[in-house]
């Protein structure tokens, strides 16, 4: 029993060994065997991994490469400064001026020639849509007709009182036109339309001096007066602003110093415009502002006063009286009032006639701005303030923008209310 498991054991260390040795045989090279050629390592892709800062990128295979460009001894890339950190923009004390170009590389934004862009003005038939549209249908369904029959008339009526023309400015201009039917100067729907066309472009020139004046070497004087919400305060800042472009030195007076907040609204204003503004207590003289203005533009040798005043009621006797003397006191020497602006809101339509009526026995109004002409279907009350108080509309407001007030130009007007396209600034 002993000498078989001796014998197992023998075998089983045999076997063990013989394992072992065929292994490392198969691993060991045959003698007399040609060795396998190397094997070129495979092309690689473009790496897409970002680069470390400062670290060259390796070229692509088969481009000629500088040596100076990869050792990093080549030109220096443009820096340009982004934010540091903590805030959006990165400036503040110690942190150098913004957007640093390395010099000999590529400009810097603020050195690039760029041309600015320049706002064409803002056109009087762009802005009139309500009123265009309003009458234009009218037109184009009379202009397509031949005989003149009294549906013309009534067609040429509705679309002049629609416009707020007004009754009586109405009236005048169809009996006109009624005559030259008569006596055979007018023959159809067309010629009525034209000869309708260059009645309202003849009467809004003769309405007076559109102008807006300025005695030269004096220290001028406008007055604003209206009621309440036509817009006066807006109206003085954007004028400000117009004045001050066209090289005028202009100086506000916050005469309206009943209204709350009033002076707080011509400052900001007058802000925005950068000139100076002269302003009392809440509740105070009126006069005694204009007067206080007035005498500081003359110290300081400025050209213009631009004067608010509190929206009067044109019924209320006692603030009528007030606004008279407001005029007088700007009238005192060193002062010269060259003009009396009324301002009226267009959405107003016909009530506008009856406060222009009012103001203009009390203070002299020498013109009329006119605001919100672009909100409004009644575009056509300017034909009735020139045509029926002689009074010339200087300014229209037309939209919201501070360069949104404008000149008021009758070709313009006219070619607004029968669609037509006029290049007349």
């Amino acid at each position: 029993m002993l000498v078989l498991l001796v014998v197992v054991a023998v075998a089983v260390v045999v076997v063990a060994v013989g394992l072992v040795a065929w292994r490392l045989l198969r691993r060991a090279p045959v003698v007399g065997e040609a060795a396998a050629p190397p094997v070129a390592p495979a092309p690689t892709e473009p790496s897409t991994e970002p680069t470390a800062p400062g670290a060259p990128r390796a070229p692509p295979p088969g481009t000629d490469v500088d040596p100076g460009a990869v050792s990093g001894t080549g030109p220096d890339p443009v820096v340009e400064a982004g934010p540091a950190p903590g805030g959006p923009t990165g400036r503040g004390p110690g942190t150098g001026p913004p957007d640093v170009t390395v010099p000999g590389e590529a400009p810097a934004a603020d050195e690039l020639a760029v041309e600015p862009v320049v706002a064409e003005p803002p056109r009087l038939r762009d802005r009139m849509g309500r009123t265009r549209d309003r009458l234009s249908g009218y037109f184009r369904g009379l202009a397509a007709q031949r005989a003149i029959d009294e549906e013309t008339w009534e067609s040429l009526e509705a679309a002049l009182l629609g416009a707020d023309v007004g009754v009586r400015t109405t009236t005048a201009l169809l009996d006109g036109l009624r005559s030259k039917v008569a006596s055979g100067q007018l023959r159809d729907a067309g010629s009525v339309l034209r000869a309708l066309r260059d009645e309202l472009a003849g009467s809004l020139r003769g309405a007076g001096d559109p102008e807006l004046h300025l005695e030269p070497g004096a220290t001028n004087v406008w007055l604003f007066v209206g009621v309440n919400g036509v817009g006066k305060t807006t109206t003085i800042g954007k004028l400000a602003r117009r004045q001050v472009d066209a090289g005028c030195s202009v100086l506000l007076a916050a005469g309206d110093t009943f209204r709350a907040a009033a002076a707080e609204q011509l400052a900001l204003w007058a802000a925005r415009a950068e000139v100076e503004i002269v302003r009392g207590a809440e509740g105070g003289d009126p006069s005694a502002v204009v007067f206080d203005a007035v005498q500081r533009a003359a110290a300081r040798g400025n050209d213009l006063v631009l004067a608010d005043t509190a929206g009067r009621l044109h019924t209320k006797v006692n603030l009528v009286e007030e606004l008279k003397k407001i005029r007088r006191v700007a009238e005192r020497p060193p002062g010269t009032v060259t003009e009396v602006l009324l301002v009226l809101d267009a959405t107003t339509g016909q009530n506008g006639l009856v406060q222009a009526r009012q103001f203009l026995d009390a203070v002299g109004v020498t013109g009329v701005v006119l605001t919100k002409l672009d909100g409004t279907a009644k575009g056509g009350i300017v034909v009735a303030i020139q045509r029926e108080l002689g009074l010339p509309v200087k300014l229209v407001g037309i939209g919201e923008g501070p360069d949104d007030l404008v000149p008021f130009d009758a070709e313009q007007f006219v070619a607004a209310l029968f669609d037509e396209e006029r290049t007349t600034s």
